[in-house]
């Protein structure tokens, strides 16, 4: 946790220099646009029909990340999150070793290995595109996750109960935590692309405000097929949780669906983004609709994780509070 917190900082630091470039970038651009407008009005000419916002937003927005992506700063964050994420896979393992099982048999270390499965989709991602700006928001997250784990869910190595003495135990939970890692992503693209979205609608606040940092990163559209891409991936896990969790409940309890309260909130978050997918593929779904729906069922699926798991009395009930 506390290489995740440097990290975070490292990252928040990128962050705040983006905005002082953008800031200085915008204040070049508006002195030459002031003696320009002025020698045209000496010359008797009238300005262009765009204004000097529109035009130093769309130049930065057009080649975002290109002067401001490689930021000392920057590249401590990522090296930090490597760091976090080997010793915090040695933790897991460690757990492992110490249960002498996969340490994911209750809320404590389904929490460690759920983000550790976070920070590896979000390292392995970085890999195929440059999402490095979403670096604030994935150590940041993790770090909240872990703390209240640490604080609220640990609890010693036990033995596993006999409806978990399985391989789905091996199969089920690691898929799904998997699926979860990929719609955080999705989380947190979606998040930064409504923000992108209204800084894009509105002129005035296209340089100006607390968050000039965005006019460094990708536009909404691009956030928003990145987005899709991602939830796509961590549907396609999600329905096969549901599925083989369908089996898993045959073998252990002898029904493949019974209504307990954690099916029924596992198929409320697969209809969630399954409504996403249908209503952006066939609906024309754009924008701040699909980001808000991509939300809300992110959030579905905390709520799965942190309220059903310790408040609702069901047969999923192994949190080991």
């Amino acid at each position: 946790m506390a290489v995740y917190a440097l990290a975070f900082i490292a990252f928040s630091f990128d962050l705040a220099k983006r905005s002082a470039a953008v800031k200085s970038a915008a204040e070049l651009t508006g002195e030459a646009e002031s003696r320009r407008a002025a020698a045209e009005e000496s010359h008797g000419l009238k300005s262009g029909g765009t204004t000097t916002l529109t035009r130093i937003s769309a130049r930065i927005a057009n080649d975002a990340a290109t002067p401001y992506g490689r930021s000392a700063s920057l590249r401590v964050g990522v090296s930090l999150t490597v760091l976090a994420w080997l010793i915090h896979l040695v933790a897991d393992v460690l757990r492992g070793v110490a249960a002498e099982r996969v340490p994911w048999a209750n809320m404590y270390e389904f929490a460690m290995t759920g983000t550790l499965l976070i920070v590896t989709v979000f390292l392995i991602v970085l890999t195929r595109a440059d999402l490095r700006f979403l670096g604030t928001f994935v150590t940041g997250m993790v770090l909240v996750l872990l703390g209240i784990a640490a604080l609220r869910f640990y609890v010693e190595v036990a033995p596993l109960p006999p409806a978990l003495q399985s391989a789905w135990l091996v199969i089920h939970v690691f898929v799904a935590s998997l699926g979860t890692g990929f719609f955080a992503l999705g989380f947190a693209l979606s998040g930064v692309q409504l923000l992108q979205f209204r800084r894009e609608a509105s002129v005035a606040g296209l340089t100006g405000g607390r968050l000039r940092f965005l006019a460094t990163l990708p536009s909404s559209a691009t956030l928003e097929n990145l987005a899709y891409r991602v939830n796509i991936i961590g549907f396609i896990l999600w329905t096969f949780t549901l599925m083989a969790g369908s089996i898993w409940a045959e073998q252990a309890w002898g029904r493949y669906w019974g209504w307990d309260t954690k099916e029924v909130w596992t198929f409320i978050i697969w209809t969630i983004y399954a409504g996403y997918i249908h209503a952006r593929a066939t609906r024309g779904w754009r924008g701040s609709r699909s980001a808000w729906l991509a939300i809300i069922g992110f959030s579905a699926v905390m709520f799965n994780f942190g309220v059903v798991n310790v408040f609702f009395k069901g047969l999923h009930a192994y949190s080991g509070l």
